[in-house]
């Protein structure tokens, strides 16, 4: 098989594309025929030898991804037969593999796909649209909400903007460059600005004559961040799941003293990891359950933006530089 391996840590340049050996099951396994693998901003930290929510750097040489969709070609042995040749989306987990034309995963990760669902839309949702709906478990949007969306039209961001929108709230997404600003527009905010247009906290207060946010769902940090913070009214709530601002003083976690917050009148709260597991009820499959299922009805719609799996360097280079629109994804 084909897969992209990466040999020593650093630029996306260091992910080779390489003839590999096929993959075999082990006990309780199965393996997948990969039509899409999804592409996280967090491969391009573990790329570069940061650990994320692992102890220590991966081990190299090593195939990044963990998210893939395809078909069951392969069982090892113990594993129910009946997964043989089905349509499936699988988070790997804390195991990497999935930028490769076959990957392995546990029995026990699959979900099987419904005939009208893509696998690269499958992709986006295991990762993407678990998150999302996770986030989504810290707060409750109705009519009276005001909700802002930074990177609004990436991956998380356009699920926010549908989901906010399917509850009746009002939404203001934010986007960098006009041609993404339009993006989001089309999605469904009521408000659409251009975060790297230094008015823009003016033309968020314009659009929304005189409302004040009710929710941040901060993924920017930096000034990016406290800017939409600085929009929020009393009772408002600021939810982080990321500080991936590119601006020059973007980037990092926003922090406020309980001081600040109580004069405020706000709070804020991060809402990955442990704290959104427990939301679920212990069990994040409950979240990947969801989010398929909403991919499946319709009521989510996953953008998608696709790379030859012969290309991910490509695909690390432009997540990198703010260069995609939603879930970014490889097809071999």
């Amino acid at each position: 098989m084909h897969a992209v391996r990466l040999h020593a840590f650093g630029p996306a340049e260091n992910l080779s594309y390489e003839q590999t050996p096929d993959p075999v099951p082990s006990p309780g396994q199965v393996r997948v025929a990969v039509a899409a693998a999804g592409v996280h901003l967090l491969d391009t930290a573990l790329r570069q030898g940061m650990t994320g929510p692992y102890p220590a750097p991966v081990e190299l040489p090593t195939v990044p991804g963990r998210e893939v969709a395809g078909t069951v070609d392969a069982l090892g042995e113990g594993t129910d037969p009946s997964w043989l040749g089905r349509r499936v989306v699988a988070h790997l987990g804390m195991a990497p593999g999935g930028y490769a034309e076959l990957a392995v995963t546990d029995a026990s990760r699959l979900h099987a796909l419904p005939d009208h669902l893509g696998e690269a839309e499958a992709v986006a949702m295991i990762g993407t649209g678990r998150t999302t709906l996770g986030i989504l478990g810290f707060t409750a949007l109705g009519p009276d909400s005001v909700a802002i969306v930074p990177a609004a039209a990436g991956g998380i961001g356009t699920l926010l903007v549908q989901y906010a929108k399917n509850a009746g709230a009002t939404v203001v997404g934010l986007a960098g460059g006009p041609a993404k600003v339009a993006l989001v527009r089309e999605n469904g905010a009521d408000v659409a600005v251009d975060y790297t247009r230094p008015d823009w906290p003016e033309e968020v207060r314009a659009g929304l004559a005189g409302r004040h946010a009710t929710v941040v769902f901060d993924s920017v940090g930096g000034d990016t961040g406290r800017a939409a913070v600085d929009l929020l009214g009393k009772g408002g709530a600021h939810l982080v799941f990321g500080w991936a601002g590119k601006g020059p003083h973007d980037g990092g976690p926003l922090t406020f003293t309980p001081e600040e917050l109580a004069s405020r009148g706000i709070t804020s709260e991060s809402v990955l990891g442990p704290a959104m597991i427990e939301r679920a009820g212990g069990d994040i499959r409950v979240l990947e359950l969801a989010a398929l299922a909403a991919a499946a009805d319709g009521t989510l719609r996953p953008a998608v933006h696709r790379f030859p799996l012969a290309d991910a360097a490509g695909a690390h280079r432009a997540l990198e530089t703010r260069g995609t629109t939603g879930k970014v994804v490889l097809v071999p």
